[in-house]
């Protein structure tokens, strides 16, 4: 009879190696998920969106490449799916050898009914090219130089002169976004020039007021701007609010 046992220490450690390769895989498909997971973290918010706003949003975060993005805005319907491609390492149990890398897609909904830490899905990679996104515009730049430059420097004592100043705030050269709002009050005028907020990031704006013997304009902190903190109000250009600690 011939002898098989010379071959049984072979079988073992080729099975031995599959495992390993194995194991390492699996390992580094959960560093690929756990990328994945991040990124659905770090996506998720009760702010409204478009799927142009959150495909950016995702395709700048690191290790993250956006392949497919479906839906309007995140609150219309069922939110916006993302197909979003990521990559993980792990080494085997002999750290001599290289790590194994895999490439995996997963699935992330952002939707405002979506839960924070929702484990993202596994599913196939497109076969079309990654998705780029042109950069957001830019708002419209507030006119701090040319209002700081223009508006009048009452003396003590003196007068402070609502038309005029509402004269000088004509002549400037402004996007039509930007929202103007004037208040007399007490011997001194208020002004306002702000754009509209989404109610959930800080608000751009500026506030001054003329009063006898000042003159100031100036940018409220982004906490003051944040919506319900009341930065972004008349009644902070002519009460300004105390800086925040």
């Amino acid at each position: 009879m011939r002898r098989l046992l010379p071959l049984t220490p072979l079988l073992l450690v080729t099975v031995g190696c599959g495992l390993l390769s194995q194991s390492a895989e699996s390992a580094a498909a959960d560093a690929a998920r756990e990328v994945a997971g991040k990124a659905g973290e770090r996506l998720h918010s009760q702010r409204p969106r478009t799927a142009e706003e959150v495909g950016r949003s995702a395709s700048g975060i690191d290790g993250v490449t956006v392949m497919q993005v479906k839906g309007a805005s995140t609150h219309d319907g069922d939110g916006i799916d993302l197909v979003v491609r990521t990559s993980g390492s792990a080494y085997g149990q002999r750290r001599d050898h290289e790590p194994v890398t895999v490439v995996r897609c997963f699935s992330l909904r952002v939707s405002p009914r979506s839960e924070w830490g929702e484990e993202p899905q596994a599913t196939t990679c497109p076969d079309s090219p990654p998705l780029t996104f042109a950069p957001p515009p830019e708002p419209p730049r507030l006119p701090y130089e040319e209002l700081r430059a223009k508006l009048p420097r009452v003396p003590a004592g003196g007068q402070v002169d609502e038309a005029g100043i509402r004269r000088t705030l004509a002549t400037l050269d402004m996007d039509r976004a930007i929202r103007t709002e004037v208040r007399a009050d007490g011997g001194r005028v208020g002004i306002l020039m702000s754009l509209k907020g989404n109610g959930y990031d800080p608000q751009d704006c500026l506030v001054a007021h003329v009063r006898p013997g000042t003159t100031e304009v100036w940018v409220p902190s982004r906490i003051q701007r944040m919506p319900g903190e009341g930065g972004c109000s008349i009644g902070n250009a002519l009460e300004p609010s105390a800086p925040p600690h």
